[in-house]
Parts: structure tokens; sequence; C-alpha cells
């Protein structure tokens, strides 16, 4: 089984899947540095100087990778994967793959990703706390339609993260 970890930025992917695939004794995978492995270069150096374009047919081709390759893995996604190309779609449609919307509300997802805005080139140039939850609110409005096609959606509330993986290996009844 391939358990697929979706959401916007900041939803917990990274740290939810570790624990996740920690409790099930699984691999843990993250596309964006699964990508930045295998082209040597940063997703922030991929989008800047190789475009979107580019970056999206990358990620559409290493997730085919990774949900090809054989045993059992917990992947965590990056927030825009599901929506482009046929990726979600792909992954609905392949036999052993199980999707998790993680889904937290605007204002949670405002205040965690104004600590390390910094770090995340979408909004790195965002200057007010105002301006980042506009922006956030606009994504999701545009990404929510994709996000809720998961086979699960869990709401992990402000639980610690091996709480929610706890959560949804139990939702997935793998205890």
């Amino acid at each position: 089984m391939k358990i697929v970890l979706l959401g916007y930025m900041g939803s917990g992917k990274s740290t939810i899947g570790k624990c996740l695939a920690t409790h099930l004794c699984i691999p843990y995978v993250d596309l964006d540095y699964f990508i930045e492995t295998n082209e040597g270069m940063s997703i922030s150096d991929l989008f800047e100087q190789k475009g979107v374009l580019y970056f999206r047919s990358i990620e559409a081709k290493y997730l085919k990778v990774l949900i090809a390759k054989n045993g059992n893995t917990v992947i965590a996604l990056g927030g825009g994967t599901p929506v482009y190309g046929d990726n979600m779609s792909f992954l609905k449609n392949t036999p052993g793959v199980s999707t998790i919307y993680l889904k937290w509300p605007i204002e949670v997802l405002t205040r965690r990703l104004w600590i390390t805005k910094n770090k995340r080139p979408l909004i790195s140039g965002i200057s007010s706390i105002e301006e980042l939850e506009d922006f956030i609110r606009k994504h999701l409005f545009e990404r929510s339609f994709v996000y809720h096609q998961a086979d699960r959606v869990i709401s992990p509330s402000d639980s610690p993260p091996m709480a929610a993986a706890l959560l949804i290996a139990q939702d997935l009844d793998l205890d």
C-alpha cells in the first residue's frame, strides 16, 4: 500500500508522514526531497532556473516513479502536486494507493506559515500576516475541489503529529 498525504503547505504532511511511517514500520518519502535529490538542486532553484512548467513535469514523473516502486510507503506530496496535470486522477486510479487530505483551518495554516515563510519560495515575499491569509484563502479555494477528492479527509486539529498519524492509521484500519 502507498499512503499518500496531501494538503496545503504547512499542513504537516512531512511531519505527520514521518510519524505515520515510523508507527507502521514502513519507509517514508517526501516527494520534494526526492525531486531535489534526483535533480541535484533545491525546489527553489528548480523554480527559478528551469521554471514552473519544468518543475511540474518532473514532479509528475517522480510521483509515478515512487508509486511504481514495490513495497509499502508513506509519501508526502507538495501542496500543488495533486492539482497539476493528471496527478490526482493518477493517484485515484492506481490500485493500492490511499490518499489522505490533511485539512486545517486557514487561521492555523496562516499561523504556521508566517513563522516559516522565508523558507518557502511561494510566500517568502509576502509582507503581512493579512496578505498571507488572503493568499492561503485564494489557493485553498482553487485547490479545495481537488484536495477533497482524496480517499479520506483528516482534520488533525492541534493534536501532536504522532496523534494525527495514529488517527490516520486507525482510519485506514492499519492498527
